[in-house]
C-alpha cells in the first residue's frame, strides 16, 4: 500500500514511538505546517521525517542562491519514518515551535519537488512486528543488560541508570537506536530493519563496540604535563 506524505528532510533520524520537537522557520516547511493545521477534524497531521544522506537542510538563500525550494540540494535515505503533528505554538516571526512523536517506518518511492513549497513523496508503508516472540525478548533481556553498562560509562549520576527501559522488543529496539550515541548512518541502518530480533542483534553488536571504545579511552591515562601546557611546536 503507498500513500503520498509531504516530506522534512533533516540531519536527524526519527524512530516510532520518539519525540521530536521542531523549530520551523523556513517559508516551504512554515507553508508543511500550515497545511497541516489546516485539514480537516479527525484527518493524521503528520510528515515524513528522512535523513539527509548528502546535501544541506536549510535551502540555499542570497546571492547566486538557486530559485526554488532547493530540495534539489539534497539526497534522502531511502527509509523514513512519519511524524505525528501533537503540539503547534505559532511564533510572531510566522515561524512555528512544533512537537512530534514518530510513528510508522516508510520507504520512499519517488519524490516531488514541484507540486508543492515542500517536498512530497510517494511510500511504500514498512511492516512492523504483531504478536510475541520468543527470540525478540530473549534478546531484549540482553540489550537492556548491555545498554545499562553502557549508560554508566556514559553518565556520570549513577541513578540516572534506574530509569525503566520498555520491555517490549519493539518499543526498546527503537528506543536505544534513538538515544545511544550513535552515527546517523548507524541509526538509519537501524531504522531499516523490519524484524525487531535483527535490529536487537545489530544493537548488541553497536552498544559492545561503543562501550570497548569508552572503556579503552578511560583507560589511557594522560599525562598532566599534557594537560598543563601546549604542545612543543616541530
Amino acid at each position: 500500500m503507498t500513500a503520498r506524505l509531504p516530506v522534512f528532510p533533516l540531519a536527524t533520524v526519527l524512530f516510532p514511538g520518539l519525540v521530536l520537537p521542531l523549530h520551523v522557520f523556513e517559508e516551504r516547511y512554515r507553508a508543511l505546517v500550515r497545511h497541516l493545521v489546516d485539514l480537516p477534524e479527525g484527518a493524521p497531521r503528520e510528515f515524513g521525517v528522512v535523513a539527509i544522506q548528502a546535501g544541506w537542510e536549510v535551502a540555499p538563500s542570497g546571492p547566486g542562491a538557486r530559485a526554488g525550494n532547493g530540495v534539489g540540494d539534497v539526497t534522502l535515505h531511502e527509509v523514513g519514518c512519519t511524524a505525528e503533528l501533537r503540539q503547534v505554538t505559532e511564533l510572531a516571526d510566522g515561524g512555528f515551535d512544533i512537537v512530534t512523536v514518530g510513528r510508522r517506518r516508510f520507504r520512499i518511492a519517488d519524490v516531488d519537488d514541484a507540486s508543492t513549497p515542500y517536498l512530497t513523496a510517494a511510500v511504500e508503508w514498512l511492516p512492523e512486528a504483531t504478536g510475541p516472540d520468543e527470540v525478540a525478548d530473549l534478546l531484549a533481556a540482553r540489550v537492556i543488560a548491555v545498554f545499562r553498562q553502557y549508560l554508566g560509562l556514559i553518565r556520570p549520576d549513577p541513578e540516572e541508570i534506574s530509569e525503566q527501559l520498555p520491555e517490549d522488543p519493539t518499543v526498546l529496539s527503537h528506543l536505544v537506536a534513538a538515544t545511544a550515541a550513535l552515527t546517523v548512518d548507524d541509526r538509519q541502518r537501524l531504522l531499516a530493519i523490519d524484524d525487531t530480533a535483527a535490529r536487537l542483534r545489530a544493537e548488541l553488536r553497536l552498544l559492545n563496540r561503543e562501550a570497548a571504545l569508552l572503556r579503552q579511552v578511560r583507560a589511557v591515562p594522560v599525562p598532566l604535563s599534557e594537560l598543563a601546557s601546549p604542545p612543543t611546536p616541530n
